[in-house]
């Protein structure tokens, strides 16, 4: 007995072509379950580095302002040496100083981060608040 299904086995020498395509549609369901949720990630991650970047301008103004405390408005000409590898360049950042408290606001103009963080594509001013909320900071 054993002798017969070796010698089955034996002659079997490839794939039939019905196990090829079952094998192609297999495949192909994997995929198409695949890259839809591959390309939320990429957009996720992209969307996480503006906002990041934000960040990093925020932080560069408080710097700047540290030494530079009359300062109102900060373009990238005025960060440039503070900051690292940003790349939407064309922001600008509007520091206001409460005379009560002293304390310092900074709200970035015309970058990327606040179309995310407002979840709106006509939103062109974000807080350092609102995006320290968002980042969960």
């Amino acid at each position: 007995m054993f002798k017969k299904m070796a010698q089955k086995l034996k002659n079997e020498k490839g794939l039939t072509l019905i196990e090829l395509l079952a094998v192609i549609v297999i495949l192909g369901i994997i995929a198409a379950i695949a890259i839809p949720s591959i390309g939320g990630l990429i957009n996720k991650t992209k969307n996480d580095a503006k906002v990041a970047e934000a960040i990093q301008i925020v932080n560069a103004s408080k710097t700047y302002i540290a030494t530079n405390p009359t300062a109102t408005s900060l373009a990238f000409a005025d960060l440039d040496s503070y900051l690292d590898n940003v790349k939407d360049q064309e922001f600008t950042v509007k520091v206001d100083r409460n005379t009560t408290t002293g304390k310092f606001t900074y709200k970035i103009q015309n970058h990327e981060a606040a179309k995310i963080v407002k979840k709106n594509n006509e939103a062109t001013e974000v807080t350092e608040v609102e995006l320290q909320a968002f980042s969960g900071n």
